[in-house]
């Protein structure tokens, strides 16, 4: 428990700030793996929608602070990668 006026305001800032990086990164993954879905089951057009989807929302997560800007860099570079490989 905070003892201080300064500690429980960062105690609620602390709790806040978790439940939407929680929120951020659990619809970033839900993207991802709708990409690798659509890879493994060889549909193109919908990799690539998705793919889209996830670029989107792993560049937001990353401007939020949720990950790490090279870590999202990474991320799509890989899948895109994936993607592009299906032909």
């Amino acid at each position: 428990m905070p003892n201080h006026k300064s500690a429980e305001k960062r105690d609620r800032q602390n709790k806040k700030k978790g439940a939407r990086n929680m929120a951020v990164r659990s619809e970033a993954r839900t993207t991802v793996k709708k990409v690798r879905e659509a890879i493994d089951a060889g549909n193109k057009e919908d990799a690539q929608t998705a793919l889209r989807a996830a670029t989107a929302m792993l560049h937001s997560s990353a401007s939020k602070g949720v990950v790490h800007k090279n870590n999202a860099s990474r991320r799509i570079s890989r899948l895109a990668l994936l993607v592009n490989k299906m032909s």
